[in-house]
């Protein structure tokens, strides 16, 4: 198989896919011959994918063990949801308050022993792994220069730039994000190249050039998320699969193991693709919402959820922000959110976590996402009643 150079938010498909693919599979599910498909595959390809991607491309396991949390059942919630999930193609939908199940519903011939695909909703737990890499004495603070464990950026457009600003997508660098535009950035980025040993995302990231002050703008970047889990790998020793595993999977007592999907260097692809169930997202919302406590005590520094989940930049969209990989929104709200519809949403004044998994019949598109609000709203007033 040739690999050719791919667009969109599934670059991180193109090292996996041409140097680590599967063996072959004849259970009709879709393949990834040009790892850029994923953007393209048809309403059956993504509802039989988007539930068996650790079939499809190379993942790391997360493992579960020990007592799993309770999420005991709530009172009923009063709303009809059948319409939105049809209408919006959705796989899971889970309403938590108070850590208790208020709404569990299932479609396209998912269950709750299933596993679904995060895409970007990743970034948010790549960066709870800083905090708890910090809390745990691995990385100094996030005003240490990301260039004390990722010396390879030394000299270019990373110099000087703080763990803070990559995490917050401010580091200056110059970066094209477009996914039309199959000279972009995003689009090179996992491109087949010869890095000299070095890993491929250092050997491409060191290579950009500074388009503005650290710290003075915010610009997305996939790219740079890729450089939060490297960092935190370097800086702990420990892939991000198992410091996963050993923060969160294992000790909040998650109920199945996950999968973390993993580059051609056997990086896990920070910022996409990790495979968990439904309830075990609702979990990761629920952590969040009591601060990182297991055990008794804060895997994280302390007052990390409160600066991660607010605006730290602006991005130019009103009523919403960025903080640290995650989005914030002027109501108290904040989210991890991937493309074709997937969705971890925290509500703090209502005690509430929302998970939706999807499977969008386009990746990305405003008629979807103003149906999806609109569907949250109606979540938050049926919570009031």
């Amino acid at each position: 198989m040739r690999c050719r150079p791919i667009l969109g938010l599934m670059a991180v498909f193109a090292l996996s896919a041409c140097a680590l693919q599967p063996e072959p599979h004849s259970d009709g599910l879709p393949r990834l011959e040009r790892p850029s498909e994923v953007l393209f595959w048809s309403q059956t390809e993504r509802e039989a994918g988007f539930r068996a991607m650790e079939r499809i491309a190379p993942h790391r396991t997360v493992a579960a063990g020990g007592d799993v949390r309770a999420l005991p059942p709530g009172a009923p919630l009063d709303l009809d949801v059948d319409a939105f999930m049809e209408a919006e193609k959705v796989a899971g939908l889970l309403v938590l308050q108070d850590g208790r199940v208020r709404l569990e519903r299932y479609g396209l011939d998912f269950g709750p022993e299933g596993r679904w695909t995060s895409f970007s909703v990743a970034k948010s737990l790549t960066s709870t792994l800083v905090g708890a890499a910090i809390a745990d004495g691995h990385i100094e603070s996030l005003e240490t220069p990301i260039t004390r464990y990722l010396p390879e950026l030394a000299g270019g457009a990373y110099d000087g730039v703080t763990v803070r600003q990559l995490l917050t997508m401010t580091s200056g660098a110059a970066w094209n994000e477009d996914y039309t535009d199959a000279n972009s950035d995003v689009a090179r980025f996992f491109e087949p190249r010869e890095t000299g040993g070095m890993d491929p995302t250092l050997y491409y990231m060191r290579g950009l050039a500074r388009a503005a002050e650290p710290g003075t703008r915010w610009h997305y970047s996939s790219g740079e998320t890729n450089l939060v889990g490297l960092l935190v790998s370097r800086a702990t020793g420990r892939t991000l699969a198992d410091y996963l595993s050993e923060k969160i999977w294992r000790s909040y007592g998650m109920e199945r193991d996950a999968a973390w999907m993993v580059d051609a260097a056997g990086q896990e692809a920070a910022g996409c693709c990790l495979m968990a169930s439904l309830s075990d997202w609702g979990r990761v919302g629920q952590l969040v919402l009591e601060d990182g406590v297991v055990d008794g005590r804060s895997i994280l520094p302390e007052g990390w959820f409160d600066e991660a989940t607010s605006r730290q930049a602006d991005i130019g969209v009103p009523g919403m922000g960025y903080g640290y990989q995650w989005w914030t929104f002027d109501d108290g709200t904040f989210a991890a959110r991937g493309i074709f519809g997937q969705m971890i949403h925290i509500d703090p004044e209502r005690r509430a976590v929302v998970v939706i998994l999807s499977a969008w019949p386009v990746a990305t598109g405003n008629a979807r996402s103003a149906a999806r609000n609109a569907f949250l709203a109606r979540v938050a007033a049926a919570l009031d009643e």
